[in-house]
């Protein structure tokens, strides 16, 4: 897929089983609507992780950097409703990175996500961003991936907002890749090969990286809320 805008917010959480059918009803039905209401937001997307258990991850994408500190979103994050403020400390885990775009090649929209957390080694900021711009443009024309992103966070400096204190807090990723594909096998032959950790690490990122494959589970564009019943 090519991501929308040039700007994001990537997230990862793990819900348990017991919330679970009331978090996917309440993120649908209303998060993600009153999110994508916002000026700024262009689509949400929520993935599952694919070996089951209790991991999802988040996106929004955004049309500019700004809109990360922009009216309408500090006024829907320091106002959650009732149902958001039920759910938030549910949000376990909570992996928060508000981002720039630093790089998007290929199209469409994939059914299954490969997502690696990294950060680079001292000096190694620009050849290693310029390494893996290269190998995902070449990534997003292999055999079953769509689309192959480069994230970098770049977090406002803005003070907690009431649903970070609803949650206690959130951890914050550096560097961010995405491959999409309508083949899952796809994206565990590039984690195994080009996307390797020891590959990622000669080009000069740090050893510990985070990495998981998730599936569609829903998503909403802006274009799309006149389909959504009123509030």
């Amino acid at each position: 897929m090519a991501l929308l805008g040039n700007a994001a917010v990537a997230m990862w959480w793990d819900i348990l089983p017991a919330q679970r059918e009331e978090f996917q009803a309440w993120h649908s039905r209303e998060h993600f609507p009153e999110r994508m209401g916002i000026d700024g937001f262009l689509r949400g997307s929520r993935w599952t992780h694919v070996d089951g258990g209790t991991g999802f991850f988040v996106m929004y994408e955004l049309a500019s950097y700004e809109t990360l500190t922009s009216a309408g979103y500090l006024q829907s994050l320091n106002n959650p409703t009732p149902w958001s403020a039920k759910m938030m400390p549910h949000h376990l885990n909570m992996v928060r990175s508000q981002c720039q775009l630093l790089g998007s090649f290929g199209a469409g929209l994939g059914k299954a996500m490969l997502t690696i957390r990294l950060s680079p080694a001292d000096g190694q900021a620009g050849p290693l961003q310029a390494w893996l711009e290269n190998r995902l443009a070449r990534l997003a024309e292999s055999k079953g991936i769509v689309g192959a992103h480069l994230l970098q966070t770049r977090t406002p400096e803005a003070a907690m907002t009431q649903e970070q204190k609803i949650r206690g807090g959130d951890a914050v990723a550096d560097w961010i890749v995405l491959l999409s594909s309508y083949e899952t096998e796809a994206l565990q032959l590039a984690l195994a090969n080009e996307l390797s950790p020891e590959s990622l690490e000669a080009a000069g990122a740090l050893a510990g990286m985070t990495h998981g494959v998730y599936a569609l589970s829903f998503s909403l564009g802006k274009h799309e809320l006149k389909a959504q019943p009123s509030r």
